[in-house]
């Protein structure tokens, strides 16, 4: 969890611009609470995982009981940011090999639990879209405050839109100079058509200015080579979440 740096300087201007967003998204619907919130980019490598996670945490450390949960079927994640197992996960739990209590992660950060993908599925689309994938949803909300689903990126399989169906908002997370203006555009389009309410979008890896070398470059810089170099994590004894709501 080194490069999460809500949890490892949380005093940061970056981890500040979190807690904004956090506010934004509490303020975004009065009439509805937001409660699942799922995220996604126009492509790979835009960081919408990681600012998952730190969004994530922000919002355990207001006393929020979070889960994150990866539905990146495709290209699962989550696991190697939190250093944990993903030997069994969401996968288990909808085929009913294994019990979400057998599966769940409960993290160092106090109320933060998290469900890996598990076993990566020949139908990831399918799965998602499954009766049971909305049942299994909405069964989490009664024990937990939020919800976030990292999903696969939306201009590249339709995956995103298909759990936008059963989430109160999208987040897009957009990479600076990374993405082209019209690609954005079109993955937007595609979102609001299967009628994801989007809750708005993130700069991503943006520099403020190069004079000060900024940190927040620096740190994603770092998150980017961890990701590539495919990091060996260590085969961790699953902590046994006891202090969620049944």
């Amino acid at each position: 969890m080194k490069d999460l740096i809500t949890i490892n300087d949380p005093k940061s201007h970056i981890s500040e611009a979190y807690r904004g967003i956090r506010t934004s998204i509490q303020f975004s619907n009065l009439d509805k609470k937001i409660k699942v919130i799922n995220v996604t980019s126009s492509k790979q490598g835009e960081g919408k995982t990681t600012v998952l996670a730190n969004l994530a945490t922000t919002f355990a450390n207001l006393e929020k009981k979070v889960l994150i949960l990866d539905g990146d079927l495709r290209n699962p994640t989550i696991h190697r940011i939190f250093e944990l197992s993903n030997v069994y996960g969401l996968t288990d739990v909808l085929l009913e090999n294994k019990t979400f209590e057998e599966c769940v992660y409960c993290t160092d950060t106090k109320n933060l639990h998290i469900l890996t993908c598990g076993a990566i599925p020949p139908n990831p689309s399918e799965m998602l879209a499954s009766n049971k994938m909305t049942e299994f949803v909405n069964s989490l909300k009664d024990r937990y405050d939020y919800i976030f689903i990292d999903t696969p990126p939306i201009g590249v399989v339709t995956d995103s839109g298909i759990v936008s169906t059963y989430s109160d908002g999208c987040i897009f997370v957009v990479g600076a100079k990374e993405s082209e203006i019209e690609t954005v555009k079109i993955s937007i389009e595609r979102l609001e058509s299967l009628g994801a309410n989007i809750l708005g979008g993130i700069l991503n890896k943006f520099e403020v200015n190069k004079g000060s070398s900024d940190y927040y470059s620096d740190y994603y810089k770092k998150g980017r080579r961890f990701m590539k170099k495919g990091k060996r994590i260590k085969e961790k004894e699953k902590n046994k979440c006891h202090d969620y709501k049944n």
